[in-house]
């Protein structure tokens, strides 16, 4: 247990949705003496789960339900989950904003959050003063707080508005800034959730390397996010929460692995074509009108990638080709492939395609693919005739008769580089 600084034990959080009242005196006294004997809430109402996938007609819902995990000194947990499954409830309640409805929550440390844009911030107060103010929350001298002013003040790059209310500030500014305070106040836990989506690129970058400073000096940090290239560079073990339980506790790659697993098997091995995924800004003259995978799904990392293309001709084409790019899940691109143009078709005329990825030397994981039919290149300029976003999703596996080296691990990146080694 000494090196255990956060324990929930049975945490669950109900709400109540439309109009809230104030409840009774006598309400109160009955939850007060129910606590004291250790009984569960004689007010609570048994209802529905926090499940998006069906309409519950109760006026209760269980944001989080029956919750227990342990995070140690030093550790670097990533909470993952579709919008909605309970993260930044379970965030609010580690760090104390609400508090649960049944269940515990032991902490042992000092606890910097970012939450929300402007938590913890007084709209009124310039950007010192709340520096000065979330100082003091944390239990920290005024002259603790001045000796980290000038690091958190070059972090946030807000030095020019330090003295101008932080109402007056951007979201981006007021970010930045909540950022620096949480992480430069020395915490011995530091708590972060996907706000930081609203910053730019540099400064996601930044964060991501202040939060690694954090935990190398043994803090602990919980990090939610919807970036998956984020959480997997960051962290060391992983949460998944799915309708307020938490479904799974592991290392943050087989995580990672099991939540968009379950994105790529509500896809289809075929898929008709419709207007919701094509780009709008195309003649049309070779449409493309389904896609289907041409194997068994998943795809072993020793197979080739077999994708079958229907194509119709609005006009006599003479001459086009098909290009696509692949991506990871999380949207991170891979790489992208073009064929010659030496496909034809005739006005009103369908044609089925094979496209062949024969040595596609990707990383177990899961994947889609964008694709296009058009003509000409970046030199002379290109026509794209149809551009279909996301045709298909599909997943790459571990092969039986695969080397060691393609077997990898996937933090070693998506794509594996054959090499020719010779001895001179």
């Amino acid at each position: 247990m000494s090196d255990v600084v956060i324990k929930v034990e049975d945490v669950s959080k109900q709400y109540r949705l439309g109009t809230v009242g104030t409840g009774t005196l006598s309400h109160d006294l009955n939850r007060w003496w129910a606590r004291l004997r250790g009984k569960a809430d004689p007010t609570l109402a048994v209802t529905e789960s926090n499940d998006r996938t069906h309409e519950g007609n109760s006026e209760y819902v269980w944001a989080l339900n029956d919750i227990n995990f342990e995070v140690k000194r030093g550790e670097v947990l990533g909470i993952i989950g579709r919008n909605g499954a309970g993260k930044s409830t379970l965030l609010k309640i580690l760090s104390r904003v609400t508090a649960p409805t049944t269940g515990s929550v032991k902490v042992k440390g000092r606890i910097a959050s970012l939450l929300e844009v402007g938590t913890g911030f007084h709209p009124e107060l310039t950007g010192r003063e709340n520096i000065y103010l979330n100082g003091a929350i944390m239990g920290m001298t005024r002259r603790e707080v001045s000796a980290k002013l000038d690091e958190i003040v070059d972090f946030s790059g807000c030095e020019r508005y330090l003295d101008t209310p932080v109402k007056r500030y951007s979201s981006g500014m007021t970010v930045r800034l909540g950022f620096a305070v949480a992480a430069h106040l020395e915490p011995e836990i530091l708590v972060v959730d996907e706000v930081l989506a609203v910053g730019d690129a540099e400064f996601q970058k930044k964060c991501i390397g202040k939060m690694k400073d954090v935990a190398g000096h043994g803090r602990t940090v919980l990090f939610v996010s919807h970036n998956m290239g984020a959480v997997a560079n960051l962290c060391t073990r992983g949460l998944l929460i799915d309708s307020g339980k938490i479904t799974n506790s592991d290392e943050v790659e087989k995580i990672i692995e099991s939540y968009l697993e379950k994105d790529v098997t509500k896809h289809e091995k075929s898929r008709v074509i419709d207007s919701k995924n094509r780009h709008t800004k195309t003649t049309l003259e070779v449409e493309i009108l389904s896609v289907s995978i041409d194997h068994i799904h998943p795809i072993s990392t020793c197979q080739p990638i077999k994708i079958m293309i229907k194509t119709r001709g609005n006009k006599r084409v003479p001459s086009f080709r098909i290009a696509g790019t692949i991506y990871k899940d999380s949207g991170t691109r891979v790489g992208s492939f073009f064929s010659d143009e030496s496909l034809f078709v005739e006005q009103a005329c369908e044609m089925d395609i094979l496209l062949e990825i024969v040595s596609h030397n990707l990383s177990c994981g899961n994947y889609y693919i964008d694709l296009a039919t058009g003509k000409g290149g970046t030199d002379a300029g290109h026509v794209n005739y149809d551009i279909v976003y996301e045709a298909i999703h599909f997943a790459v596996e571990r092969g039986v008769d695969t080397s060691y080296v393609v077997n990898w691990n996937p933090q070693w990146g998506s794509v594996h580089f054959p090499v020719v080694v010779s001895e001179v």
